[in-house]
């Protein structure tokens, strides 16, 4: 087999990858940062589509972050890949945290903290009745998404904007470099 190992993986080095791996988390990020970049888009599109996958990763509503950034993200003309992978930062390692954060946010602001009602979690989950879940649950939940959804939507589409544009700019330049070094004439290409 072409990328097969040497010496076959132990057990315990299949489990530490599992939780750690070999690379780290770096390369991981790396790929996101490059994959983002490299759209073919305007830098607009691409954070656009980018903070709605972001904002709309914040909302309890799990399995259908995905078709929800797509479907906001087309209404406001963004990259829908983008949207796609904005959406990757809500996975089973963050969402214990950000449900957390936005239920405690959304009690605060909807001033029902200091009541100590016992929720029985088990009980509406297994009947997944909506109407049920909504009141003690996903309304607190959906309230304090919101501060979290605006800031980091629109901390992170300026940044992604910058990035993209310095990224497709380099990159025109380069590729005029190089198309100017294969010419038999350089003026014959004037600069940008």
């Amino acid at each position: 087999m072409l990328f097969r190992r040497r010496k076959p993986a132990r057990l315990s080095d299949k489990l530490r990858e599992l939780f750690w791996p070999r690379k780290g988390f770096t390369r991981s990020f790396r790929y996101f940062r490059m994959r983002l970049l490299r759209l073919s888009a305007s830098p607009h599109s691409i954070a656009t589509g980018f903070a709605c996958g972001i904002a709309l990763s914040w909302t309890p509503f799990l399995g259908f972050h995905l078709v929800l950034a797509i479907i906001v993200s087309y209404l406001l003309a963004g990259n829908l890949v983008a949207a796609a992978l904005g959406t990757t930062v809500s996975n089973p390692a963050t969402f214990p945290v950000i449900s957390a954060l936005t239920w405690e946010t959304g009690k605060w602001i909807l001033g029902t903290n200091g009541e100590k009602s016992h929720i029985d979690l088990a009980a509406l989950f297994e009947s997944l009745d909506f109407a049920q879940l909504w009141e003690p649950v996903l309304k607190p939940m959906l309230v304090g998404a919101i501060p979290f959804a605006a800031v980091s939507s629109t901390l992170l589409y300026g940044l992604a904007f910058l990035a993209v544009r310095s990224f497709q700019r380099r990159r025109h330049l380069r590729l005029l470099e190089r198309a100017r070094s294969q010419l038999r004439y350089p003026d014959e290409i004037s600069s940008v």
